[in-house]
Parts: structure tokens; sequence; C-alpha cells
């Protein structure tokens, strides 16, 4: 009997999940706060808590992380050395720590348009040797010809030794800005997933586990390892990709919409026939448009973990904050600090100046603190102070801005109310501690001059509001967001149907089923297992390869003879338009199979499918101007282990 793990690091806590293979039924799950910047304590946190005998049963490992998302959004990637290659107009900066332009590149037919300079490549390469971990490299046209972005590859792999990116290897789309920001943010990922591939192989071995790692990319698809190491810019967002493919498992549906809550944010996605929406034009993270095709979905910071403050009147959010009923299991007189901490006047209420908001060392070393950070750096520890305990301690109030920047570098951890404190008080999820709930709902209340249930039962409506929006919204892709609110806050009398099902994912969501449905008309589905959805979304991927094949007449004057056929392998020519079919059609097969290899499927397990487009103008009787032939493989790895 074969069995299957899956784990999923999310922005706030950390999933693991076992099924059984042989009829997917969930045996065992866990939960544990993710820990950063080291995620393997979290992990190793959620296996932990996992039966034993299960888990030595496991064959396959598949794991959802935040690792790649956070990097580029914290900008802690290792340093790169960008090689631009070819007459590159760079509309606004690459996220590269060095960079350099070089003569070379191609036509839109592949047919070199200059000379690739190899000496200022060779010596840009040995000058950073010791500066940087990797090197990226985008030549213009690399998707109708790479021939210049292999030469340099190889040249740089001798010299240096260090990983080399190359754009057309992650994108066949042209686009030559978007290949090379895509192509630096790879390579700056590429250390750092090495060191947690590597960790979570350890992990492994010393469970004396025999099982395959893959990991899930940001398409709902998995990636093995060898693909994981060498592309990590793939999972990106992978964390709505686990959420969506979780919530079409555990619900048995093939086209739903999907709305999970989680510690940090609300993400809302539609899978179709069994496959996730895509963005066409690529995921944008930390600002930077890529050329990675991932899940289209929208993200709010609408979490269970969201911070709920008062200020002239209730707020949620955007910043995640620890619950008060987390906060006083781990901090043993944290209730006590709570009761004791004075209101501030009404006048003075700012977001980190609450009746409930606390600070705490995270354990975390901040990177060149400054002056003033290092001064609140000396007060603040390992128990929490509010703003009060640290005025009496400095003499002073903190700078906003201060506690601001440490807490993005996650030195130091925010304390408050949340709408999971808000639901223990309401008796409706009661993981922690629920006094420590109930004393910080007494707090804020006494702001609304409403009683504690009231304001809590507030609190727990505009989250479902938020929830519904976000789905309306995402839904209508942003058109009249001012006429949706106004639906939604009942200022007009009607309601939002949607004719596809509803599921919702996270801890808690079982609590705003009814908010929900009152709010929008649809069918709404909980899952029994909602609270670890991600985790089995990680494992339920199947393993997906797209490959486009373009074939275009040579020139337009001569459209019957002499063909280009562009792969993500080279160019090649041909005399005859049925020749260069048949070549695309072995090839296309041929980089689909072998991509898959690592899987260790059979063949015939692997299912490909085909379509083709062409391009021509109205009235065009001659060869098509263009064919272009989608290959999409598609296996699934748990079935075969």
């Amino acid at each position: 009997m074969h069995y299957s793990l899956g784990i999923d690091a999310g922005g706030t806590y950390t999933d693991a999940v076992i099924l059984r293979d042989s009829d997917s039924r969930i045996l065992d799950t866990s939960k544990a706060i993710t820990t950063y910047p080291n995620l393997m304590t979290g992990i190793r946190n959620a296996i932990d808590k996992l039966n034993p005998e299960y888990l030595s049963k496991v064959k396959l490992v598949s794991v959802s992380t935040t690792l790649s998302t956070n990097t580029i959004l914290e900008r802690t990637g290792y340093p790169v050395g960008l090689i631009l290659v070819g007459d590159y107009t760079v509309p606004r900066e690459l996220p590269a720590d060095y960079c350099i332009t070089v003569s070379g590149g191609h036509d839109s037919n592949g047919d070199e348009l200059q000379s690739l300079d190899l000496t200022s490549v060779e010596q840009f390469a040995v000058s950073l040797k010791k500066k940087v971990s990797a090197f990226a490299v985008s030549s213009y046209f690399s998707t109708r010809n790479p021939e210049h972005e292999l030469k340099i590859k190889n040249i740089i792999l001798k010299l240096t030794g260090h990983p080399v990116v190359c754009g057309h290897e992650l994108s066949q789309e042209l686009g030559a800005y978007e290949r090379a920001a895509t192509a630096v943010l790879n390579a700056q990922l590429i250390p750092i997933t090495y060191q947690f591939i590597h960790s979570i192989m350890t992990e492994i071995r010393e469970r004396k586990l025999d099982a395959k790692v893959l990991m899930l990319k940001c398409d709902g698809s998995v990636i093995d390892i060898k693909g994981a190491k060498l592309r990590p810019i793939e999972t990106i967002f992978s964390g709505p990709a686990a959420s969506i493919m979780g919530a079409s498992h555990l619900s048995g549906l093939d086209t739903c919409a999907v709305i999970d809550v989680g510690g940090t944010s609300t993400d809302v996605s539609i899978i179709k026939n069994g496959f996730p929406e895509l963005c066409e034009k690529g995921a944008v993270v930390g600002g930077w448009q890529t050329r990675v095709k991932a899940i289209k979905m929208e993200s709010s910071a609408n979490g269970g973990d969201s911070h709920i403050w008062f200020k002239k009147c209730i707020r949620l959010g955007p910043r995640r904050v620890m619950p008060l009923c987390f906060a006083a299991v781990k901090y043993p007189n944290f209730r006590e600090k709570l009761e004791k901490n004075p209101a501030p006047l009404r006048t003075m209420l700012s977001e980190h100046l609450q009746p409930t908001k606390f600070f705490v060392r995270t354990g975390e070393i901040p990177l060149n603190p400054t002056e003033s950070e290092k001064k609140l750096l000396e007060v603040i520890g390992d128990e929490p102070l509010s703003i009060h305990d640290i005025l009496n301690k400095m003499k002073r109030f903190p700078s906003p801005t201060v506690l601001d920047s440490l807490i993005q570098q996650r030195v130091i951890q925010a304390i408050g109310f949340t709408p999971t404190d808000a639901l223990h008080v309401l008796g409706e999820y009661t993981e922690w501690d629920v006094e420590t709930a109930q004393i910080g709902a007494k707090k804020l209340s006494r702001f609304t001059q409403i009683g504690i249930h009231a304001f809590c039962k507030k609190v727990k409506h505009q989250v479902a509001k938020n929830m519904a929006y976000s789905l309306i919204s995402f839904m209508m892709e942003g058109r009249g967001k001012e006429g949706i609110q106004k639906m939604l806050e009942g200022e007009i009398p009607a309601q939002y149907k949607v004719t596809i099902p509803i599921v919702l994912l996270g801890g808690p969501v079982k609590a705003y089923y009814e908010e929900l449905k009152a709010l929008i008309d649809a069918d709404i589905i909980v899952p029994e297992q909602a609270r670890v959805g991600n985790a089995v979304g990680a494992l339920v991927g199947k393993g997906i390869k797209r490959i486009e094949i373009i074939i275009r007449a040579y020139t337009m004057e001569n459209p019957d003879q002499n063909f280009l056929v562009f792969t993500p392998v080279g160019r090649k020519t041909f005399e005859q338009y049925r020749t260069a079919v048949e070549y695309s059609y072995k090839t296309g097969e041929e980089l689909i199979l072998d991509s898959m290899k690592d899987f260790g499927l059979p063949e015939g397990s692997i299912k490909i499918d085909t379509s083709v487009e062409y391009l021509s103008p109205p009235g065009w009787k001659q060869t098509p101007m263009e064919t272009k032939i989608t290959f999409v493989g598609v296996c699934t790895p748990r079935n075969f282990n």
C-alpha cells in the first residue's frame, strides 16, 4: 500500500496531508506555524505531527512553497550578472545587480544580425566570478534562434562554474525585456532553491523515506526536482495554484470558483474543465512583468490574521498580525499584559497605537539597521510590549516608520485583534485561547459603542463582504467596482448570482458560509478537509508540459518554398511545408516525453494533445503564412507510485 505526502508552506501556516494512492482517501492531516526565513522548521513541525506508520509508507512527496514569491517580493535573491545581446532597448530598469550589453542577436527569421562579441562576455564573466552567484543571458529574438545565448552559456560555465539561465529556456514568447527580467529573477532564485531542495531531500533521507519529490508550479502542475532547480521562477504563486487544485479535488468538481482564506490574504480563482485559467501575459511579481504562465487569480489583504483596529470606524487590515488568542498560548503572561494595557485616547488612535496592539522580537537579525532601529531593538525583546510599554522604556513614542521597517524585515512581529479572534469570541472557531480574544474584543468594542458580540459579528460580516467583493470583482475583471460594493452593502436591492459552484478553503471558512450565502446566490461548498486544501492541492497537481512550435515561410514573396521551424531547442529550415510539419510533430512529442522522463513514468501513461492555429490574411490561398502547433503533455505522477 503506497501513500503520498502533500506539504504547503503558506504565508501563515504550513499544512501537511497524507493520501492513500489507491483511492485518494485522506488518512492524516496536520498544521504548523510557517517559520521565516527557514521554512524547513515549520515543514518539519508539520511532518512531526503526522502518523509515523502512514509516513513510513510514503512514496511521493509534493511541496508547495512561498519561497520563490517571498524572495522576489523581499528582494533577498542572490546577486546576478546579466548579459543582454543585440540592439536592446530597455524601457526601465532590470532586477540585475550587474549588467552588460554586447553585440549580437538575430532577426525575426532567426538570421544573425551581428556577430557575437564573446571577448566582452568573457571579461564580464571573469570580473564577476566572486561577486555573483549566477548569470542570466537574454539575446534579441533568441526565441527564433538561441545560438548566441547557448554560446554565452557554455563560455560562462567554463570560466566560472556558476549557473547560467537563458531567456529562451524559460519562454518561447516574444518580448525581449520581459524575457530578460524572467531570466534574472530565475537566476536569483537558483541558489536559494538548491538550498531548500537539499533540506527537503535531507529531511526525507533522515526519516528513511524512499520517496520521489515534486514541487508545485504556478500553473497548477507539478515539476520534478531537477526542473525545479533549473526553473525555480515557475514555483512563484504556487500557493494559489495549490488552493485551486485542492478545491477541485476535495469537491470533486472540474469547474468551480475558489475562495481561499489564509492567514495573510484571500485568493480567488476559477478552474474550468479541470484546468485553471492562466494569465496570458505572464505573472507579475514584485512589480516585474515576467513571461511565466501563472494561474489567473486575485489576492486581497483580507485574511484570518488581518489586523482589526479602530480609528473613527472599524478597520480591517491590510497588515497581518499574530492573533491575540494565539499569542496567549505562545507567551504565558500575555493575557494579563493585554488586560492591564491602558486604552489610548480616541484622538490618539492609529494603526500601531491600539489597546490590543503589541510587538515582540522574532529572533531574526536585521541587515544594516539604522541607529533608530538599533535603539528600538534594545527595548523590544522576547516578551510582547505595547506602545505604552515602549513609551515607558524609551521615554518617547517609537517612530511608526521604524516599526514598519522592522516588521517588514521580520525582525519584530506585531500582535493584535484579528477575524480569528472574533470567531473565537463567537464560539465558531476555538483553536486557541478564547478568554484572551474576549478581552481584546471588549477593549476595541468600547470605541464602537456596541456590545462585544455585536462588534465581533460586524467584523465577521465585513470579512464575508470582502470575500464576496473579491470574487465578483475578479469574475467581472474589475468592471463596475463601485456598483459591486453598493450591491454588497445593500444599497441596491439586488443580489449577485454565480452559476458555477463556489468552493471555500481555509481553516475557519465554515464560519463564513451563511454570510456569504446571503451576499451571493450560488451553490457554496465547504469540503470536509477545507483547512488543509492547499496541502492536498500540492499533491494532486498533474505533470503538464506545454510546448509551442512555429512554422513560417522564409519570405512572403515566395510563401510556398523554404520554411523555418522555430522550436525550444533551435531553428531548422525545410524546403517543403509538409516536411516542416512532420518534423514539428515529431520534435514536439519528443520534447514532451523527454521533459517528463524524470517523473519515472511509462511513456504510455503520458497523454499528448495538439492544437493548430493558422495565420494568413483574408483570401490567402497559398500555404499558411504562419502555423503554430501547441503540444500539451499531461501525466499523473501519483498514480504510478
